[in-house]
């Protein structure tokens, strides 16, 4: 093959580069943007696989679909501290499994840049206060010293981790204005070569940065392991769905609308799996921002991606966020000479098409409990509706009744990192103070914006202060409410719950509002704009029609509607023009990552990790070891837990506040924690003794094995006792019996958390049989070597209708798994009947396969380690101490396996 490398100069600096136009010819105009960098991904990694890469991407143009696989490799890897904390936690147990086989754990080491942001579990216990940042700060500190220093002990052990520091802002918000650069270049050999910029996230709205045409996916933390060990990431030629967009949004229509609206659109089609990329005339009419939003809801609506390619917005984004000139002309220049600069006339080819006209869009909400759940801001009654009692509304001024807003939050990368969101809300703001509003006392406010630049402009544009007057002070730089740390309710709304059996709701600027994700007490929740979270506060209820009734009165008595709040375009223009300021970006994530709280933090400095028998936060865990073998066979197997559609991965593992009564609270009250600060779920996931605790405990969660078992619990089939999973599971283990878990349509969907597949594995599930699984979940259940199993779609969890004794028989010969495999499942009932059926393998590629015969991809990395440790090492092979030095020593190189 020819190697199709070429020279770009720019700014008087040479750089080379894999000739796209050169490689693909013709062809290169009619690929999807999202396959041209992934063909120049495999031109420049693949090595001797480059030619059948290059000829399976180019095929794809046949028929807009591949079974082919190619390698991926990402440039970086971004996590924050709830998923980088397990899975530090992996490899500390990884490197510690080495060294008691005898092998030098240093050689466990990321072979790139790995960036972790400290984001997800600030909490909102302090708002509405002046120095309610300042005190959550330190609580957040207080709680989480230890696993903060665990995350230091690993930038000292671990080449190439960097650790932002608490205040630093939400992952993705960082991503966007600080550290992606669009095109990047390396070294090698002496030789500058330039490429796009590419990496995979441990979580799963990591395509936001797909808005300013950065290529990045979520994937989850076992993924992301053997990524950072030099495993590529294996990938069927992706489906590419392409999104027309056409018009113009209209006055008054948000980003936020947008977002929810695409949501909605593309919830309707199967993109498990797939990719979306969004074209023609109307991409042109957003901003950088508005593209970003859309971007941030691609879990929610279900791809890997939802990307825009690179156009003069993404360069003036670079702008507008402090990256130098040079940079932005390499992005320019680089994009032009590549294809990959964006034409609004051009229409590639696509698997399939969806066509969105922009004019057509409304002000909206999402809610009351999925994402995808759209409807006009102006029904929430009839939203809400089918969750009340029966029994009439009571709200007034005094107290709260069914539909009080007890949580109004301007929360979450999805809209916070968008300038133009949060001075709309300033300015709703504003408005409504000059009116003398503020919200009833049962509602709690907080304003977290995604980095600390957002403090710097609305304080500059004089929004600040409006914010704060209608109680949307900062409380933080985290993702607070969106991730489930939204801190205690009122005492009013918790007394009415009590008291009176209110159904009250949470409106927030999120991107998820799932049954108990939001808070475990609230079941509702309606996902909206930041300004329009505000007009709920105001209103105090979600009782009315928001564009035309009253949401309050003002001082002087008369009627306060939305039409007498809401910015024009006009305005907000003005006062982003007041507010931007380049230099902003820079000096406020310099002062935040010379946090002195964290730089006097004390950490271990030793290439072993040492653990603490003691600690709740930080445990080995009994998965991160060479393992027992593969998981796949002809075996039958219990069904420990039978479950519904709609099966998140809060529901499996719960990353809120951890209730004080349950098995998960008496464990860390026995080893001396403060029942009534318990943390969250998500500062625990380094203990797996307190997570397995906690699975599937979400009050949601039917298991329909029996209408009387509670969340959290199952029937053993031996004795008949309710048990708590966890030791239903070890009974059986104890019993040499398999369990599997059955479940229904989107089983997994949600946050990218590896804990709901490490739980399921701790449980000892050899299997989950589910009608369909959301992609990142899928993966990690592969991760832990659980085979996923696609149910044929008339054989539904409900249909089954299994009962405890009814036993699944699963034929899994590991010889015989291949990508998507028909595997014969028998049922056989506990009255004697029998039914057969054929499930398919829910798996991609063939790395896969080789993951789930070598037993999780933990093992694989270790085998992989220790096979390269062995064809390396000499006679006199180097032993190491345990504390950070080596000495010589005789050895045999096939010890410890």
């Amino acid at each position: 093959m020819r190697t199709a490398v070429a020279a770009l100069s720019v700014a008087g600096r040479s750089h080379r580069i894999f000739d796209l136009p050169e490689a693909a010819g013709g062809d290169l105009g009619r690929l999807p943007h999202i396959l041209r960098i992934m063909l120049e991904n495999v031109l420049r990694n693949a090595g001797d696989d480059a030619p059948r890469a290059k000829a399976a991407i180019l095929g794809w143009l046949n028929s807009g679909r591949s079974e082919e696989e190619v390698p991926f490799l990402p440039g970086r890897v971004m996590m924050h501290d709830t998923t980088c904390g397990p899975a530090l936690v992996d490899i500390a147990g990884m490197r510690a499994s080495l060294a008691e086989a005898g092998y030098d754990p240093g050689r466990l080491n990321p072979v790139l840049p790995v960036d972790v942001s400290t984001d997800h579990s600030l909490a909102v216990d302090v708002f509405g206060a002046p120095d309610a940042l300042r005190r959550n700060m330190e609580r957040e500190f207080g709680r989480n010293a230890e696993r903060y220093r665990f995350m230091k002990w690993a930038t000292r052990a671990l080449n190439g981790v960097r650790v932002h520091p608490p205040g630093t802002g939400i992952m993705h918000t960082l991503n966007l204005e600080r550290l992606a650069t669009v095109v990047t270049t390396a070294e090698r050999d002496g030789v500058s070569w330039a490429m796009p910029d590419t990496l995979i996230g441990t979580d799963s709205h990591t395509p936001m940065i797909n808005g300013i045409g950065v290529l990045g996916w979520g994937v989850g933390g076992l993924e992301a392991e053997s990524v950072f060990f030099g495993m590529p990431v294996m990938i069927r030629v992706p489906d590419v769905v392409g999104v027309r967009l056409t018009g113009r949004l209209r006055q008054g229509v948000l980003a936020t609308d947008l977002a929810l609206t695409v949501t909605e659109r593309l919830r309707r089609i199967d993109l498990a799996d797939r990719f979306v990329e969004f074209f023609g005339e109307g991409v042109s009419t957003l901003s950088a921002g508005d593209r970003a939003v859309i971007a941030n809801m691609t879990p929610e609506f279900g791809a890997n991606s939802g990307f825009f390619p690179i156009d003069e917005q993404t360069l003036r984004y670079l702008s507008e966020t402090g990256r130098s000139a040079e940079q932005v002309r390499l992005v320019a220049e680089y994009a032009k000479r590549q294809g990959l600069w964006f034409d609004p006339e051009a229409s590639p080819r696509f698997t399939d098409m969806v066509e969105i006209n922009l004019r057509e869009v409304e002000v909206s909400l999402a809610g009351p409990r999925r994402p995808q759940d759209r409807i006009p801001a102006r029904q929430t009654v009839e939203a809400l509706a089918p969750m009340l009692a029966a029994r009439p509304a009571t709200a007034s001024a005094e107290q709260p009744s069914d539909g009080a807003v007890a949580i109004a939050a301007i929360t979450s990368c999805t809209n916070t990192s968008d300038p133009r969101l949060l001075v709309a809300a300033g300015l709703l703001a504003r408005k409504a103070r000059r009116f003398g509003l503020t919200p009833p006392a049962w509602v709690k406010t907080s304003l977290a914006p995604g980095s600390p630049t957002a403090e710097r402009y609305l304080r500059r544009a004089g929004l600040l202060d409006d914010l704060e007057a209608v109680g949307f002070g900062i409380v933080g730089y985290g993702c607070t409410t969106c991730i489930g740390n939204s801190g205690p309710l009122p005492a009013v709304i918790e007394q009415a719950m009590t008291e009176r059996g209110i159904v009250p709701v949470a409106v927030l600027s999120g991107n998820r509002n799932f049954p108990g994700r939001v808070h475990p007490q609230l079941e509702a929740g309606f996902l909206a704009s930041p300004p329009l979270v505000i007009a709920f506060a105001l209103a105090g209820d979600v009782n009315r029609d928001i564009l035309v009734d009253p949401i309050g009165r003002s001082s002087s008595g008369k009627d306060v509607r939305l039409a007498d709040l809401w910015p024009t375009g006009d305005e907000i223009d003005a006062a982003l023009a007041l507010a931007m300021n380049a230099g902003d970006y820079h000096t406020s994530y310099d002062e935040a990552e010379a946090s002195e709280t964290w730089r006097v933090l004390d950490a271990p400095a030793t290439a072993l990790f040492p653990w603490d028998q003691n600690s709740t936060y930080i445990r080995r865990p009994p998965f991160a070891g060479f393992g027992k073998g593969t998981l796949l066979g002809t075996y039958a197997a219990h069904p420990l837990l039978v479950l519904g559609d709609d099966i998140t991965t809060d529901h499996i593992s719960p990353a809120g506040q951890i209730p004080q009564q349950g098995e998960a609270a008496e464990y860390l009250v026995e080893r001396g924690e403060n029942r009534r600060d318990l943390n969250v779920f998500a500062s625990r996931r380094g203990n797996w003794e307190a997570m397995v605790r906690g699975l599937f405990t979400n009050k949601s969660v039917r298991n329909l094995l029996d209408p009387q078992i509670a969340p959290g619990f199952t029937i053993h089939v031996g004795s008949g006792a309710h048990l708590p999973l966890f030791q239903a599971a070890e009974r059986y283990a104890s019993e040499g019996a398999s369990v599997v878990v059955v479940a229904g349509e989107r089983y997994g969907m949600g946050s990218s958390r590896d804990w709901a597949a490490k739980g399921v594995a701790l449980l000892g599930a050899r299997a989950v049989l589910a009608s369909s699984f959301e992609r990142i979940h899928r993966s990690n259940l592969i991760g832990m070597g659980i085979l996923p199993l696609r149910l044929p779609a008339e054989q539904h969890p409900e249909s089954l209708h299994l009962k405890p004794g009814d036993q699944i028989v699963i034929d899994a010969d590991p010889d015989r798994i291949s990508p998507r495999a028909p595997v014969s499942v028998t049922i056989r009932f506990a009255s004697g009947e029998a039914e057969t059926f054929v499930a398919t393998a829910a798996i991609e590629t063939g790395l896969e396969v080789e993951i789930l015969r070598g037993g999780g991809i933990i093992p694989v990395i270790l085998h992989r380690a220790v096979n390269a440790e062995a064809t390396s090492r000499e006679a006199h092979a180097p032993k190491f101490t345990g504390d950070g030095e080596s000495t010589r020593r005789e050895a045999s190189p096939n010890k410890g396996r």
